[in-house]
């Protein structure tokens, strides 16, 4: 059923494939830009994914290089990333990373854009007029996030230990990077969490009360292509294929839920980062048959569909049509169960060593006030976040 009105923009060029990077310089021309900012992080400057990138650049000369983005993206390294960029005239940015990067990037650029000098004047950012275009590729190092295709960006505001929301077309990165050099040698682990991740995202956009039939596309892509590829991606790292899947599927759910937002999953999940530094992919994994299995009753039909993408056609078809929402949740289940099993992803709070039960209080109410709670299909209030968590222990 149509939605009685919606919206969907993305505005984000996708150059996916092989010498994907070096079309760099050539976005960089068709941006009007010769004076990049790369930016990423001190462990991707180490293992070389950044130099992958620089060798990428011919005949572009940086206007300076940034990698001191810490594993959360903080206001204090938005504002000097962006005292960096003006410091050295440079005129666009090049984030290499995964999601702290991106949004580190994002966060500059909107600094950068609105003439501002700190990212917590820019509250309401929807209505900053004035805006100078800071050309923007993303390059992600990760296949999870989908930061690389949306239009938000997650903060983290140390003194008062929250991650701070910002929502703004301003965000969307110009062009987005998708190389199978990036990720080819993520270990098990991490290709595991950022791939649930990216079912997460394509799992609460397709779910979430704002969902509508073009994010929906998008979405059903990425789940597809997780089913399919994470499992090849965990135990064959080297295989080309399943990785550019993977980055693929990251992207189609970061332009889905861009648009139709996600659910409790992140609302719990942005707590517990906030109050336990559980890692972000982590949370999802864990959090996500719980929240699925909350959301049951309020839409099955929904989840029903969803078999389609994650299961085999035959599986689907020769399941009765009453009982597919409850095997798409298993099919979620046994996914997570392998990452599990092969990559070592916790799939309990308890096995994270962050979280205590004492800890529920404040996650739940950190969890009721985040934006995302308000798009889930299933309202939830403290204690009903608590019982979750309860059951994700």
């Amino acid at each position: 059923m149509l939605p009685k009105y919606y919206e969907f923009q993305n505005k984000v060029k996708i150059c996916s494939g092989a010498s994907a990077l070096e079309n760099i310089p050539y976005e960089l021309r068709l941006l009007g830009a010769s004076s990049p900012l790369p930016l990423s992080d001190e462990g991707l400057e180490k293992i070389g994914a950044l130099k992958t990138v620089q060798s990428a650049l011919t005949g572009v000369t940086p206007g300076a290089v940034f990698t001191a983005v810490p594993p959360d993206s903080s206001i204090e390294t938005v504002n000097t990333v962006a005292d960096v960029y003006k410091k050295h005239s440079c005129d666009s940015i090049i984030a290499v990373g995964g999601g702290s990067v991106i949004d580190t990037a994002k966060g500059a650029r909107l600094v950068l854009a609105s003439g501002s000098q700190n990212i917590t004047e820019l509250m309401g950012c929807e209505c900053i007029a004035n805006i100078n275009d800071i050309p923007f590729i993303a390059v992600p190092t990760t296949s999870g996030t989908g930061s690389e295709a949306t239009p938000i960006a997650v903060i983290s505001n140390t003194q008062l230990k929250i991650k701070m929301e910002y929502v703004s077309s301003f965000l969307v990165p110009d062009v987005a990077v998708l190389d199978v050099r990036m990720t080819q040698t993520l270990p098990p682990r991490i290709t595991a969490s950022t791939g649930i991740d990216a079912l997460c995202h394509a799992i609460e956009a397709y779910s979430c009360l704002q969902k509508n039939p073009v994010s929906d596309a998008f979405a059903a892509s990425a789940i597809r292509l997780v089913a399919q590829n994470l499992k090849t991606a965990i135990t064959k790292p080297a295989d080309k294929d399943a990785r550019l899947a993977m980055a693929n599927a990251a992207a189609l759910a970061g332009v889905s839920f861009g648009n139709s937002m996600v659910g409790l999953v992140h609302a719990i999940g942005h707590s517990l980062g906030a109050h336990c530094h559980v890692a972000h992919g982590d949370a999802m994994a864990i959090l996500l048959p719980h929240v699925m299995r909350y959301n049951l009753s309020s839409c099955s039909d929904t989840y029903s569909e969803l078999l389609l993408h994650l299961a085999e056609p035959n599986e689907y078809a020769s399941c009765p049509a009453e009982k597919r929402a409850e095997k798409a949740v298993e099919k979620v289940e046994g996914l997570i169960s392998f990452c599990h099993e092969k990559a070592n992803l916790p799939h309990t709070l308890s096995e994270t060593n962050r979280v205590s039960k004492d800890d529920f209080a404040a996650i739940a109410r950190g969890a009721v006030n985040d934006g995302a709670i308000l798009v889930n299909p299933a309202s939830a209030d403290e204690n009903d976040i608590i019982s979750i968590l309860r059951s994700a222990y």
